[in-house]
């Protein structure tokens, strides 16, 4: 299978090599990059092919794309690998603002095309027991959800402006895993933001820190939390309390927490760093899934649909810290005007 990878950054070297290892695409790899000798040099070490630019992905003949470009492009490359007919596999946002994400969905369906988003804790081992445990019925009613994103380090600077703010980029991968495992749709959320760590974010006018409370629409009450300042390591959890039993993904001894408890655990020797570290089998497992979809062997896990609905969430989040009141997620639309 001839894949055509745009992109060679941090995210899109992983995803290239995962795919060079693949036994069905392997050296039939194309990569390009707006930085040529990037991809060249990675091609090079990959076994696979250095294409010059975007260009040739989609004229040397491909049978499908995966996106790991800059956020701002990835709305105008699903609309042109729609038209061409092919599958596309991209990385979160589908575009930074809503318009720009219904338009790209809009061509996806008019072209009758793929699309899989990349959500990657949906295809993490932790994650998916959980959606069993609920889905089972062992928790008995699910009455409270704590979801929390939690980096090590903030990223550069030069991001932030960029990234659509701490819901968009990072908490909305807990809305669409909430979603994923509760089965259940958020209905309305209060949310809440904190400016008070580095001036980087206060001149981007972003948040470090965000609190966002979640009505399901089964009555269950949630929490998603997110900070880009946690200092002990990364730390991506989720709790889910029933009136039978509870569980947690996320805690192993990596977890970067400490028990102040005299018989708790002790801290984590090497905690997580990062969420290629955290999440590297669910990258693989879900660009896997790609494949097979593809291939017709499967049903898409993760389509551009799935990613509009948690967006909409991070939306509502976005306008309840904004104008600090109760927001409805059927204020934000989910069809173009």
């Amino acid at each position: 299978m001839r894949i055509g990878l745009i992109g060679t950054g941090r995210i899109g070297t992983f995803h290239a090599t995962a795919l060079s290892r693949h036994r069905e695409v392997g050296g039939s790899l194309i990569v390009t990059d707006a930085d040529p000798a990037r991809a060249r040099e990675l091609a090079d070490r990959l076994g696979a092919t250095a294409a010059p630019s975007v260009e040739e992905i989609f004229t040397w003949g491909v049978d499908a794309v995966v996106i790991t470009a800059a956020t701002s492009a990835h709305a105008e490359l699903i609309g042109r690998a729609a038209r061409a007919g092919l599958p596309v596999f991209c990385e979160k946002p589908i575009a930074l603002d809503l318009p720009g994400t219904l338009t790209a969905l809009a061509e996806v369906e008019a072209a009758g095309t793929v699309l899989q988003l990349g959500f990657q804790r949906r295809f993490d081992a932790g994650y998916a027991a959980a959606r069993e445990a609920v889905r089972s019925g062992r928790l008995g009613r699910l009455h409270t959800v704590r979801a929390m994103t939690s980096d090590q380090s903030p990223p550069p600077a030069a991001y932030l402006p960029l990234s659509g703010g701490l819901y968009r980029d990072c908490l909305v991968h807990d809305f669409d895993i909430l979603r994923w495992v509760t089965g259940r749709e958020v209905t309305e959320v209060y949310a809440m933001g904190s400016d008070a760590g580095p001036g980087m974010f206060r001149e981007a006018n972003d948040i470090d820190t965000a609190a966002a409370v979640l009505t399901l629409d089964d009555g269950t009450l949630a929490t998603a939390t997110s900070t880009r300042m946690n200092g002990a390591g990364y730390d991506v959890r989720m709790e889910l309390a029933g009136e039978l039993d509870q569980i947690g993904v996320g805690l192993d001894d990596r977890t970067p927490i400490a028990s102040t408890e005299p018989a708790g655990p002790p801290p984590a020797d090497k905690p997580w760093t990062g969420f290629l570290e955290r999440f590297a089998p669910a990258y693989e497992a879900e660009l896997h899934a790609f494949v097979e979809v593809v291939r017709g062997e499967r049903t898409n896990p993760c389509d551009g649909r799935e990613a509009l609905h948690a967006l909409r969430i991070a939306e509502a989040c976005e306008l309840s810290r904004l104008e600090r009141r109760l927001v409805s997620v059927s204020e934000i639309p989910d069809t173009q005007g």
